[in-house]
């Protein structure tokens, strides 16, 4: 959930950054110093989508920080910075777990435990939304174990899970909201899938592409494209019956262009290493 910088104003992209270390600041100010490592651009995505459509009340400073010690840097934060600060430690300590579950990372398990007592903090702010993000994850573990072949289903999975995260309040723009995180999470959940997909034929993993990877890596290509397109679209539709005035045109950036960046460098890679093994066969 990357921003196209060349298609952004300077103005929009200094707004974008100011949201950006607005969350990375929540984060410190919230949970410490090691809750910066669940900083990440969808949260910040999801701040700017709540920030724009409820329009809290925000706080505009410039100031140094352990990233930027020589140049202020603008923060701006409102209560939405707090929600997606929360959200943040809820769902990385979770996702570090699941990692743990699956492939055993040490360094997931590790983290997980540096920020347990981050993680306790926001649990009693939100236990409702903890829960429903173990139960999830439980069951995307489950479906991963049994080795699922249909890759709409532990997206979906994904998908209810993000939704949930950006149902914020319970009021007429729910349904609305859930709509854009589920189409989302299904968005980010295939397009991992995609990227990790000849890691994962390495080293034994789950992916739900391997089955089709198997037999015509182009006809993969074409499909994962389609597939991610589709949820693109359906979250767009979405995104466009909320009433969104600030910011409304990076948000845009980020729906119509910016999503597409890491599928092009994915596609990009995949078409040079595949290249590198037509050369070396020959």
């Amino acid at each position: 959930m990357q921003i196209y910088k060349p298609e952004l104003k300077f103005r929009e992209y200094d707004v974008y950054r100011g949201y950006y270390c607005g969350l990375c600041g929540a984060l410190h100010q919230r949970y410490g110093m090691a809750a910066r490592w669940t900083l990440s651009y969808d949260m910040t995505f999801l701040v700017l989508l709540l920030d724009s459509l409820y329009e809290p009340e925000e706080t505009r400073v410039r100031c140094r920080c352990g990233a930027h010690p020589f140049q202020k840097q603008l923060h701006i934060s409102s209560e939405a910075s707090a929600y997606g600060a929360d959200m943040s430690v809820l769902l990385f300590r979770e996702k570090c777990m699941d990692d743990w579950l699956d492939e055993k990372k040490l360094s997931r398990r590790a983290a997980a435990g540096i920020l347990q007592g981050s993680y306790q903090k926001a649990v009693a702010i939100y236990p409702e939304k903890a829960k429903f993000i173990a139960d999830q994850l439980e069951q995307l573990h489950q479906m991963e174990q049994a080795g699922e072949t249909n890759p709409d289903l532990p997206a979906g999975c994904f998908g209810t899970l993000l939704g949930e995260l950006f149902a914020w309040k319970p009021d007429m723009w729910e349904p609305t909201l859930r709509q854009i995180g589920f189409y989302l999470g299904k968005y980010i959940y295939l397009l991992d899938a995609y990227d990790d997909l000849e890691r994962d034929r390495k080293k034994g993993c789950y992916n739900p592409f391997l089955k089709q990877g198997d037999t015509d890596a182009a006809a993969l290509e074409t499909a994962c494209q389609n597939l991610l397109e589709l949820m693109i679209g359906a979250c767009a539709d979405a995104f466009e019956r909320l009433p969104l005035l600030r910011h409304a045109e990076i948000l845009r950036n980020i729906l119509y262009a910016g999503v597409w960046t890491q599928f092009r460098q994915i596609r990009e890679k995949r078409a040079g290493l595949a290249a590198e093994q037509t050369g070396s066969s020959s």
